[in-house]
């Protein structure tokens, strides 16, 4: 990569690519869990509480993420969870099409060294990010199509957003059931972790 790569925990440390996202973030947040696991979620940006936090999908997304996740046999610790761009946008925005660009070659690296069975995106920034395409999430969600990030060919499940089942509870069959898809495609389901612990290991 032209300006830093990440380190063995799969970490940027330093990074100004994006002059509007150093001014408003306070800190980088990388993705957390395995660095090798067999399924990592992908979202969007950092919001407030992840800015604060320096930790992905925490707050009211991250406790339907998790609770979701309980709900199949797993834990955070099972999983990465990671975000397209890893820096806050100013005032919440969805990051714009350079940023996703500034950062995509940290997310493909992320992904080449996971090597993970699945990932899944959340929501509908990630989708169309990975897929490269305009993505109808809430008609797809559950669907897994071929996408490549970087040098790396990955399988892809689409996924509501956690947070549209805060704003309309009727989605949260539909997430609920797209995580356990993922759980049964990436051999993770009802906490058989095919080699990775699900008992805090991590």
């Amino acid at each position: 990569m032209s300006e830093q790569s990440l380190d063995a925990d799969l970490c940027v440390s330093d990074c100004e690519r994006c002059p509007a996202l150093v001014e408003s973030r306070s800190r980088i947040v990388n993705g957390t869990g395995p660095t090798d696991a067999d399924l990592v979620f992908v979202g969007e940006a950092p919001g407030a509480n992840e800015d604060e936090e320096g930790e992905p999908f925490v707050g009211r997304s991250g406790t339907v993420l998790d609770d979701a996740l309980r709900d199949v046999g797993l834990a955070r610790a099972d999983v990465r969870i990671t975000n397209c761009v890893r820096c806050r946008p100013p005032d919440n925005r969805d990051p714009h099409s350079e940023e996703l660009d500034n950062c995509r070659g940290y997310l493909a690296e992320e992904l080449a060294r996971a090597d993970p069975e699945l990932v899944v995106t959340l929501g509908k920034v990630p989708s169309q990010h990975l897929l490269g395409r305009s993505v109808a999430v809430t008609k797809e969600a559950g669907e897994v199509f071929d996408a490549r990030v970087g040098d790396a060919a990955v399988r892809l499940l689409v996924c509501l957003h956690p947070a549209a089942t805060l704003y309309d509870r009727s989605q949260a069959d539909a997430f609920e059931e797209t995580i356990r898809t993922a759980a049964e495609l990436a051999g993770l389901a009802d906490g058989e972790s095919g080699g990775q612990s699900s008992l805090g290991d991590y």
